[in-house]
């Protein structure tokens, strides 16, 4: 942790506008660094350069960029909702998806749209190669090799929380890089430790060093740190599988794309690869039972994920059981088999027996072992909303270092930070995605509010408003915000998304202008099993509400107007979307305004919660003072927190918001006196929100 003088400008070449390759080399001064080259990073780093910031991209590979660290696939349930986003904001994930991809498959098709999760089994090259490529092309975005081992740090900005400011990095060499913000994306190389049995060396990842520099100048600043733990499992030889007694799983034909902007995925239908299931037994659980005494990662107190958990964990909890294993493709030209549901850290050669327990991995020869790792990780709680950390000014934190797991989870919050570390260089109120919003906001309000101790995975259960929050309009949802707001997206996406949003508008009209009596429907559509008690007029959106009912038929019935919205096949499976949850939008509305009120409402931030008068307990005095929530709404979700201390807190925000509103009233001054906690445009929009 430095706080230098007139900082040592490097013996390279200055920040050019377009992309720089590979070997190009640092410039000394940056609008954004970004450290760390995973799936937080390159989509913080790509966020940050198309806002129009000047961007540095700091790793200790080239070659790693775009890497799957652990299993070969992105989506999910819930996670699928996440990519869906992370692309409505022009990110990259969800496009380099569509050219990687060896096995689509959507998640959830028994239940409704909301809550499909889309999935997609990845070539692990050539997703790689795509994200590296999209990387190395991207305008004002330069990629450099090298550790950072150390902050620069400056004098606070008077008008912000935070102890001090952060100006730019220290790399392993010495050398030193200006920057107006600055991005953590660290992932699991904080002190890294990989175990594999009783042996354990420093790594943030097989064969890359950990981050021990970093990690120490972040404790001596102050931030609270803990402990977590992943795992990831051995990799097989494809060509030693018996998969002729295994269940096959096929993909979707056709496979559903996860970016707008793609009309197709790149593969053939036809040509997509296929999972296969089989299960552990109870010999597995032996093996395991009978050499928990030689695993050192499985006795560590360290939390792990719950979610997706060891072999060693499941036989723990839940002994006597058999435990899906699915044996996932790497590659459509990889003899590389990864055996989801299989992670261990066991010494290699008793995972071998584990292995060779197991149907129709008999004679399967393992390539690489399991192997578990061990990091540290930030309290999430010491960031906002826009995930700029409160201790550090223009400092922003993404990914695993905030206590997350999985690869979506990671691109959701480096897309974010990217957008506000550029946001924030250019003087401008932050991005934030609210919980009524979307996905990603209700992950950075989970984090940011309560904190976790595990690793946080994404779920559709987490979500309050899922009706709403479907993976088929996550455009509608973020993309014009991302354009007016953000500026990280393209004028391509923007108008997609504007000519979509207009044709949804225009089809739903259209079809609500259309209305028939029962009798009439019964003969233009008599697929479609109508009640002959109803009595008032339907209309062609209330027919679409049916299972029965689509716009293909629809358009059968009445080719004018609907003709021109049955051929186009987005268009056509969005207005069935909508229809199909018209009430459930409608009845969830008035509660998401409910909540909005209550966001709207913010809590200072450097609010001194021992010293206000308001009447609140030591222990609720003390739990604010140790989430710092943002937001009335944020601190009802705060566990603890009682019903009459809400109120009490929220009775003084309103005398704070009156007294403010009162002082915007002097038009000779035209803002708020100095030293006061709000300016004219936070305290009318807070006020007008909830005060009139």
């Amino acid at each position: 942790m430095l706080c230098r003088g007139p900082w040592r400008r490097l013996a390279l070449p200055p920040p050019s506008p377009g992309p720089r390759r590979a070997g190009s080399g640092a410039a000394p001064g940056y609008e954004v660094v970004v450290i760390g080259g995973g799936h937080a990073g390159t989509e913080a780093a790509a966020a940050a350069a198309r806002g129009g910031a000047r961007t540095l991209l700091l790793t200790h590979r080239i070659g790693t960029i775009g890497q799957l660290s652990c299993n070969p696939s992105f989506g999910g349930i819930g996670k699928g909702h996440l990519v869906r986003e992370v692309d409505a904001l022009d990110g990259l994930c969800g496009r380099v998806c569509d050219l990687a991809g060896v096995h689509y498959k959507v998640l959830n098709r028994c239940k409704g749209p909301a809550v499909w999760g889309l999935r997609a089994q990845v070539d692990r090259g050539l997703y790689r190669d795509h994200m590296r490529k999209e990387i190395l092309n991207t305008p004002l975005l330069t990629v450099h090799e090298a550790s950072v081992e150390d902050l620069l740090l400056t004098e606070p900005e008077p008008d912000h929380p935070g102890k001090c400011r952060v100006r730019g990095v220290v790399l392993g060499d010495g050398s030193t890089v200006h920057a107006g913000s600055v991005i953590l994306t660290t992932g699991t190389f904080l002190r890294g430790m990989i175990h594999v049995g009783l042996e354990k060396h420093p790594a943030g990842r097989l064969g890359d060093q950990p981050s021990v520099g970093l990690a120490q100048t972040l404790e001596r600043l102050g931030f609270a740190v803990g402990r977590l733990k992943t795992g990831t499992p051995p990799r097989l030889a494809k060509d030693t599988i018996d998969f002729s007694g295994l269940e096959e799983r096929t993909a979707d034909n056709p496979p559903v794309p996860f970016s707008f902007l793609s009309k197709a995925v790149w593969i053939k239908p036809e040509d997509q690869l296929s999972c296969y299931l089989t299960y552990t037994n109870l010999k597995a659980q032996q093996i395991v039972q009978d050499n928990l005494h030689l695993n050192n990662h499985v006795r560590e107190t360290t939390k792990g994920p719950r979610y997706c958990p060891s072999l060693e964990a499941k036989v723990l909890r839940f002994p006597n059981r058999e435990h899906q294993v699915w044996l996932e493709p790497e590659g459509l030209d990889s003899n590389v088999i990864y055996p989801q549901g299989l992670s261990m850290t066991l010494p290699p050669e008793l995972q071998e027996q584990v292995i060779n327990s197991i149907r129709g991995l008999e004679k399967a020869k393992m390539v690489q072992p399991g192997y578990g790792v061990q990091y540290d990780y930030l309290d999430p709680r010491q960031l906002t909303a826009s995930l700029e950390s409160r201790l550090v000014q223009r400092l922003f934190f993404a990914g695993q270092i905030n206590g997350t797991t999985g690869y979506e989870e990671a691109a959701a919050q480096g897309v974010i930070a990217g957008i506000n570390a550029c946001l924030r260089v250019r003087g401008k109120p932050p991005f934030i995605v609210s919980r009524t919003e979307g996905y990603i906001g209700v992950l950075i309000d989970d984090l940011t509010t309560l904190g976790t101790t595990e690793p946080y995975r994404m779920f559709t259960s987490r979500v309050e408003f899922r009706m709403s929050l479907r993976p088929d309009n996550a455009d509608a949802r973020l993309t014009l915000r991302g354009f007016e707001e953000a500026g990280c997206v393209s004028q391509q996406r923007y108008e997609q998304a504007v000519k979509m949003k207009a044709a949804l508008e225009d089809g739903i009209a259209t079809l609500k202008s259309l209305q028939f009596s029962i009798s009439k429907w019964s003969q233009l559509i008599p697929e479609v099993h109508l009640s002959s008690n109803r009595r008032s007029p339907m209309s062609a959106f209330d027919m679409l509400q049916y299972p029965e009912a689509n716009m293909e038929i629809l358009a059968r019935a009445i080719p004018e107007p609907l003709g021109k919205f049955a051929e186009w096949r987005e268009l056509s499976e969005r207005l069935k979307i909508e229809a199909a949850y018209e009430w459930c939008v409608v009845n969830q509305q008035q509660e998401i305004e409910e909540v909005r009120r209550d966001e709207a409402l913010q809590l200072p931030e450097d609010l001194d919660y021992f010293a206000i008068d308001a009447s609140l307990s030591t222990e609720v005095r003390e739990k604010l003072s140790s989430n710092r929530p943002q937001t009335i709404g944020a601190v009802s979700r705060i566990p603890g927190i009682t019903p009459a201390a809400i109120v009490n807190l929220l009775r003084f925000v309103k005398n704070k918001h009156q007294k403010a509103e009162k002082l915007t009233a002097f038009p000779q001054t035209g803002k708020c006196l100095p030293g006061k906690m709000y300016s004219e445009k936070a305290a009318s929009q807070q006020v007008s929100a909830e005060l009139s």
